[in-house]
């Protein structure tokens, strides 16, 4: 069985001065990711170890480096499913767990399905996890972004502060043939406290399924939730479409149906991948059996790593 592995960094305006970062992070999860389903283990293991690795990775909006709330604070949201047996394991609004998609795993090992807030922090408390505080998920940049919002009365920005859309997330397929799907967000600049995109929401943001192939999205959640855009590309993928059409034809109905902007990866049962997105750029990697490297980009084109 060929094994596939594919990551987001996020589908938006990334500016230039962070396209080279957005990309070497991807290539370091995608790494990650492949080692593991190289070595035989599991797509729930090399999905959850890509996504920690974004998570730790100030340049994405996940983990440290997540958009601030008007409140000048951090909420985190992750989700997992495992093809396998359909579990889902996702949480949402967590301000003190640096790396959520772990929390989302232990739900996803519990008879539970969507933890939040307080009640999601207990329970890792209950399961060995250490609480952070949530100043050390805040990085410099985000919180000038916060106090820009700030000053100009919470309106919108304009170009240069373009809400993000830099939620991360994983596909991968494993020589067994499972596999699994998750995300990781710290959500939009200035959201109201409270506010939960389609990342924790199954079926919106990600879905598995070792039948048909597995879907993780990126971009303004709203739009993604209104459409459940996961499962209308695995509804793609059951009608015989490849992930690549399966992936655009979801953004285009996106787009005609609710004027949404969003990104989308896909990995089909058979270790086939691909994404689309609607947006300027959209950070990607993926590694699949029989490639001699893996593919990055940011842009329509691959990208090539500076020479020093």
């Amino acid at each position: 069985m060929t094994v596939a592995m594919i990551v987001h960094g996020g589908a938006w305006a990334i500016p230039d001065d962070q396209v080279d970062a957005h990309a070497r992070g991807c290539l370091t999860a995608v790494r990650t990711g492949y080692a593991i389903l190289r070595d035989g283990g599991s797509a729930l293991d090399a999905v959850e170890a890509a996504i920690r690795v974004m998570e730790d990775d100030p340049i994405f909006d996940a983990g440290r480096g997540s958009c601030l709330t008007r409140d000048g604070e951090v909420e985190l949201d992750a989700s997992l499913m495992d093809g396998a047996t359909l579990n889902v394991g996702a949480v949402a609004c967590v301000k003190h767990i640096a790396q959520p998609i772990h929390l989302a795993r232990l739900v996803l090992e519990s008879p539970h399905v969507l933890l939040v807030g307080e009640g999601a922090e207990r329970f890792a408390q209950q399961h060995g996890m250490p609480l952070c505080a949530n100043e050390d998920l805040i990085v410099e940049r985000e919180r000038a972004i916060w106090q820009e919002y700030q000053r100009r009365g919470h309106t919108h920005l304009g170009d240069a502060f373009e809400p993000r859309a830099d939620t991360v997330g994983a596909v991968a397929l494993d020589a067994s043939g499972n596999i699994a799907a998750g995300l990781s967000t710290g959500g939009t600049p200035n959201k109201l406290p409270g506010r939960v995109g389609d990342v924790p929401l199954v079926g919106c943001g990600f879905y598995a399924d070792n039948a048909v192939g597995g879907v993780a999205c990126t971009g303004f959640g709203e739009a993604i939730a209104r459409m459940a855009l996961a499962h209308r590309t695995m509804q793609g993928l059951e009608a015989g479409l490849t992930p690549a059409e399966a992936a655009e034809r979801a953004i285009q109905t996106l787009a005609a149906r609710v004027s949404g902007t969003a990104g989308l990866i896909v990995v089909d049962r058979l270790g086939r991948v691909g994404f689309a997105y609607n947006t300027k750029r959209m950070a990607r990697a993926f590694l699949t059996e029989g490639m001699a490297r893996p593919y990055v980009a940011v842009d329509r084109t691959e990208w090539k790593e500076p020479e020093d």
